[in-house]
C-alpha cells in the first residue's frame, strides 16, 4: 500500500503488466495499491483471460502447432469450475453467489460465471482505467541505454487476425510483469507414430469449443485430464463412438474410479484404451495393447506449454525443451539476473487460484516499491536448484504453497475450511468426475460453520450493493 501519514515515501515506478487475465489483475491490484503506475495491455476486447470465451478457434492450425496461437482462449462452451467457488475469491473480494441474467449461483459454475466475477472485481477496484484491450505485445526487451524496459505493443483495430492494425507503439517502463498464463499453447504428443501422415481430422482441446461438429462421427481423445473427461463426456451426447486413450504409458496403469463411472453411463457409446503407438493413413488408430478403431477425428488434451514468443532476455528466462519449466526463477516469480524489474505472475501450475496469484503479486509490488527486499543472486540460484532437485510432477505441494503466502505476504492465509473443502472436493472428483459438481455435498461440520459465516458476508455485500444502486437512481433521478 501507498506510505501513510509518517511513513517514508516509497518510489513510484511505471509499470507494464502483459495480460489482462486473473494473474495480470491481481498484479494491477497490487501494484496500484503500492503506489505504481500501471499499464495492462491485453490482446482481446474484454478482461478476463482464458476465463473470457471465444467461439472462434484456430480454424486453420486446430493443432496449435504454430506459435503463437490466432486465439488465445481455450475456454469450451461446457466447462465448469472444478474448484468451489467459496475457495476461489480474491482475499477482499469473495467469489460470492450473484443473482441476475448471465449469472450462476452454483458451487461449481460454468466459465462465464468466473469472467463476469473478474468484471466485478476490475469494476470494485477502478482497474479498467489501468486497461489497454485489443493490445498486443510485439516485444519485450531492455531498454538499450537504460536498466528500463522497451515494451513495443500493436492496437489490433478489427475482431480477427486478418483484420487491419494501428501503428506500432513502443513505450519504456521501469518493470514489466508477465501475466499472460499457460493455457494458450498447445502441447502435442511427440511419441504417437503416424500424427503427420494422418488425413483424417486432428486437433488440440484448444480448438474444441462444442460437440455439434462431431455428430455421428468415432472420435478418439488422447488424454485423461480434466479436459479429457469433459470432452468425452459431451461428446457422447452426439457422437457415434467416443474412444478415451491414456495420453502415455504411466497414465494408463493408473485409470481412475471416475472413468469406470463414466463407462458404466455411457458404455453404448464410450470406450476405454490404452495409450495410442500410431496412426495410419487409412484412418485406423493402433493402440499400444494391438487394439484398433478406424476414426474421424483424434482430439488431443495433452495439455499445455509456456510460451512468451514476445520476451526478449537474451537467455536469461528459458523454458525446458519439454516445455513443462520456466527459469531461472525464484519462487516462480523473479527471474534472477533480471529481477526484480521483470517479474512472472501465474506461471506456478497447480496451485490454489487467485490465493497464490495475490500473494505473489502482492510480494513482487512491494519489491518493486524497496517495502521488501530480494536475496542476493547466489542465494536466489541456489533456492532454484533445490526446487528443481525436489520438484515433483504434481507441482507445488500444499503446505509449500502456503508457507510461500506466510514467507512473502502479509496475505491473512487460506481459513482452515476452505482447505478442508478443497481437498473433499478433489476427492469427489476423483471418485466421479461426471457428478461430483451437482451431487447434494457432504460438508462436515467445519465447512458447514465457515460456509454460514461465508453467506452471512454474501448477504451483507448484497444488501450494500442494493443500497449503492438505490442512491445512484435517487441521484440520477434528482437530476433527471
Amino acid at each position: 500500500m501507498a506510505a501513510g501519514a509518517g511513513e517514508p515515501v516509497l518510489p513510484s515506478k511505471g509499470v507494464c503488466v502483459v495480460g489482462g487475465g486473473m494473474a495480470g489483475l491481481a498484479a494491477a491490484r497490487e501494484l496500484r495499491r503500492e503506489g505504481h503506475a500501471v499499464t495492462v495491455m491485453e490482446q482481446s476486447g474484454d478482461v478476463g483471460g482464458q476465463w473470457l470465451y471465444d467461439h472462434r478457434t484456430d480454424a486453420e492450425d486446430p493443432l496449435g502447432a504454430t506459435a503463437p496461437v490466432r486465439v488465445p482462449s481455450s475456454i469450451y462452451a461446457c466447462l465448469r469450475l472444478i474448484s468451489p467457488r467459496e475457495a476461489m475469491g480474491f482475499s477482499d473480494f469473495q467469489f460470492f453467489p450473484t443473482d441476475g441474467e448471465g449469472r450462476d449461483p452454483r458451487r461449481f459454475p460454468v466459465h462465464g460465471e468466473l469472467h463476469c466475477y473478474l468484471r466485478d472485481f476490475c469494476d470494485a477496484f477502478g482497474l479498467m482505467d489501468t486497461v489497454r484491450l485489443n493490445t498486443r505485445v510485439l516485444r519485450v526487451a531492455p531498454a538499450p541505454t537504460s536498466s528500463r524496459w522497451a515494451v513495443r505493443s500493436v492496437r489490433l483495430l478489427g475482431t480477427t487476425e486478418d483484420d487491419d492494425v494501428a501503428q506500432e507503439e513502443e513505450e519504456v517502463f521501469d518493470a514489466v510483469v508477465v501475466a499472460t498464463g499457460h493455457y494458450s499453447q498447445p502441447m502435442l504428443p511427440t511419441d504417437i507414430e503416424g500424427m503427420g501422415e494422418w488425413t483424417r481430422r486432428q486437433l488440440h482441446s484448444h480448438s474444441y469449443r462444442t460437440p455439434e461438429p462431431f455428430l455421428g462421427e468415432a472420435v478418439v481423445i488422447v488424454g485423461c485430464g480434466n479436459s479429457g473427461n469433459d470432452i468425452a463426456l459431451d461428446l457422447c451426447r452426439v457422437a457415434r463412438e467416443v474412444h478415451l486413450a491414456a495420453s502415455s504409458e504411466a497414465t494408463a496403469a493408473t485409470p481412475a474410479m471416475s472413468r469406470v463411472l463414466m463407462l458404466a453411463n455411457h458404455g453404448d457409446v464410450l470406450r476405454l484404451h490404452a495409450w495410442i503407438r500410431r496412426l495410419q493413413a487409412d484412418g485406423r488408430v493402433e493402440f499400444a495393447d494391438g487394439s484398433s478403431v478406424v476414426a474421424d477425428t483424434v482430439i488431443y488434451c495433452t495439455g499445455y506449454t509456456y510460451s512468451f514468443p514476445f520476451l526478449d532476455t537474451a537467455g536469461a528466462v528459458t523454458i525446458d525443451s519439454d516445455g513443462y519449466v520456466v527459469g531461472p526463477l525464484f519462487e516462480h516469480v523473479f527471474p534472477l539476473s533480471l529481477a526484480p524489474s521483470l517479474s512472472f505472475v501465474g506461471v506456478a501450475k497447480k496451485v490454489l487460484i487467485p490465493w497464490f496469484f495475490e500473494v505473489a503479486a502482492r510480494w513482487m509490488a512491494q519489491v518493486l516499491s524497496g517495502r521488501r527486499a530480494l536475496p542476493a543472486e547466489e542465494e536466489m540460484l541456489r533456492s532454484v536448484e533445490e526446487h528443481l532437485r525436489a520438484r515433483e510432477a504434481a507441482g507445488i505441494e500444499s503446505q509449500k504453497m502456503y508457507e510461500f503466502g506466510e514467507k512473502y505476504s502479509d496475505l491473512a492465509p487460506l481459513e482452515e475450511w476452505k482447505k478442508e473443502l478443497l481437498m473433499s472436493s478433489i476427492a469427489s472428483m476423483m471418485a466421479d468426475v461426471e457428478t461430483f459438481r451437482d451431487r447434494a455435498y457432504d460438508d462436515s461440520e467445519i465447512v458447514r460453520k465457515g460456509l454460514r459465516g461465508w453467506l452471512d458476508l454474501a448477504a451483507q455485500a448484497q444488501a450494500k450493493s442494493m443500497a449503492v444502486a438505490v442512491d445512484v437512481e435517487a441521484e440520477r433521478a434528482c437530476h433527471g
